[in-house]
C-alpha cells in the first residue's frame, strides 16, 4: 500500500450568509476550482465555523426552499437546528447529531435555529454536505435519516488518544451509522494532546479533511484550523495526528463518473431534467411546507 499524498491544502475565503442563520465559508464547489466533478460525489460543502449569535426571539435560519437530486447532511457541533420537509421529516438537530435528508425526487425544506436555543444565543458551529446521487436514485422516493450522536458508532483510538465517530461508510470493520446509495465514508475525528490516526482509501477514491478545532499533521504535513486538505488520487495511506487537542472531519468517496447538471437547488445529469425539476417544483409536486 502506498501513500496517499496531498494534492493542495485550501484555505478558505471570505464568508457569506445563508438565509440570516448560517454564516460559511463555501468550499465545494467553486474555492480555487474545485469543481463537483473534482470532489464527486461531494458536490458541495459549506462550513459554518465558530460564530456567536446574539440572542434571538425570532429564530434565524433558511426558510422554505426545493431540493431535488441529492442528499442534504447536516453535521451540528455547537447550537441547535430545527428543521422540516415536506415528505413528513423533520425534528431537532441537536450537537453531536447528524441530519442525513435524501431529497431524490423531490421535497420542499426549511431549516432554523431551534427556538429555545435561538432565545439564550450562542456558538454555532455546524457543517452541510451534498451528496450527489447516481441517475438511477435520483428520481427515488425521499426518505429521511435522523442520526443521534448516541447512535453513532465510536472507535477509541489506540493509547486512550482520541475517539473517532463513524457517521457513513467503515473504519476498521465498524459500520456508519447513515445508510448511502454508493460507498461514501464520512468520519469524525477527535483527538487528544499527541493523537494520531491512521486512514486507508482506494486511491481513486476523493478523498479530503476539513480541520475544524485545532491544528494537525498529515503524513507530516501541518494544516491549520478551517484548512481544507485535498488528497491526489493516487495512494491508499494517511495518518493525521495532533500536538494539540484536534477535531477534524474526514470525507472519501466513489466518483459517480456520470455528467452533472446543476442549478442552484436541483443537481441531475441534463439540462433537459433541471428544466423539468423547475416545472415540477412550480406546478406544486414537491408537495406542501408552510
Amino acid at each position: 500500500m502506498s501513500i496517499k499524498k496531498i494534492e493542495r491544502i485550501i484555505q478558505p475565503s471570505g464568508t457569506h450568509f445563508v438565509g440570516d442563520g448560517f454564516k460559511v465559508h463555501n468550499i465545494i464547489p467553486g474555492i480555487q476550482g474545485l469543481s463537483m466533478q473534482r470532489m464527486s460525489p461531494f458536490i458541495m460543502l459549506d462550513y459554518n465555523a465558530p460564530h456567536y449569535f446574539s440572542p434571538s426571539e425570532t429564530p434565524r435560519g433558511v426558510d422554505v426552499h426545493p431540493h431535488r437530486g441529492f442528499e442534504t447532511v447536516t453535521i451540528a457541533y455547537q447550537g441547535k437546528v430545527e428543521h422540516h420537509d415536506s415528505s413528513g421529516g423533520g425534528g431537532i438537530i441537536e450537537e453531536g447529531d447528524v441530519q442525513w435528508m435524501t431529497a431524490a425526487s423531490g421535497v420542499l425544506h426549511k431549516e432554523f435555529h431551534e427556538k429555545e436555543w435561538s432565545k439564550k444565543g450562542g456558538i454555532f458551529q455546524m457543517v452541510q454536505l451534498w451528496v450527489n446521487l447516481p441517475a438511477k436514485y435520483k428520481m427515488s422516493p425521499p426518505k429521511y435519516q435522523a442520526i443521534s450522536n448516541q447512535d453513532i458508532p465510536k472507535v477509541q483510538l489506540a493509547n486512550n488518544t482520541g475517539v473517532l465517530e463513524v457517521i457513513a461508510g467503515a473504519y476498521n470493520g465498524i459500520n456508519g451509522a447513515a445508510s448511502t446509495f454508493t460507498e461514501v465514508h464520512l468520519l469524525n475525528v477527535k483527538l487528544n494532546q499527541h493523537g494520531k490516526a491512521d486512514f486507508s482509501f482506494p486511491a481513486h477514491y476523493n478523498t479530503a479533511v476539513l480541520v475544524l478545532a485545532g491544528s494537525i499533521t498529515i503524513n507530516e504535513q501541518n494544516v491549520q484550523t478551517n484548512a481544507f486538505a485535498l488528497f491526489a488520487n493516487t495512494g491508499e495511506n494517511f495518518n493525521i495526528s495532533a500536538s494539540e487537542n484536534a477535531e477534524v472531519l474526514v470525507l472519501s468517496g466513489e466518483p459517480i463518473n456520470e455528467p452533472i447538471a446543476a442549478h442552484g437547488p436541483f443537481v441531475m445529469n441534463t439540462r433537459q431534467e433541471l428544466m423539468q425539476a423547475m416545472h415540477d417544483f412550480n406546478a406544486g409536486k414537491f408537495g406542501e411546507l408552510v
